[in-house]
C-alpha cells in the first residue's frame, strides 16, 4: 500500500534545486522526488561486469581447470 512522507525543513537552496532538476527532467517535483528515491534505493539490476572487476581488484582467483577440481572432490567421497 502506498505511503505518503512528508519533508520539513528543507532549505531553500535545496528546494530550488530540485524544482530546477524536475524542470529540465519534464517532471513534476513529486515525479522528481520519485524519481531520486527510486534511483537511490529501489532494485538495481545485477551488473556481472562489474561484480567480476570487483573479485579482481580483491585479488580472488580461481583455477583453469574446474573439471579436475570437481573430479577430486568427486573421488574424495
Amino acid at each position: 500500500m502506498p505511503v505518503s512522507i512528508s519533508l520539513k525543513d528543507v532549505p531553500d537552496h535545496l528546494a530550488d534545486a530540485l524544482r530546477a532538476q524536475a524542470a529540465r527532467n519534464h517532471r513534476s517535483v513529486q515525479g522528481e522526488l520519485m524519481h531520486v528515491l527510486e534511483t537511490a534505493v529501489g532494485p538495481r539490476p545485477f551488473r556481472a561486469l562489474a561484480l567480476m572487476r570487483e573479485i579482481e581488484k580483491l585479488g580472488f582467483t580461481t583455477p583453469d581447470n574446474s573439471t579436475e577440481i570437481i573430479r577430486k572432490m568427486r573421488d574424495r567421497r
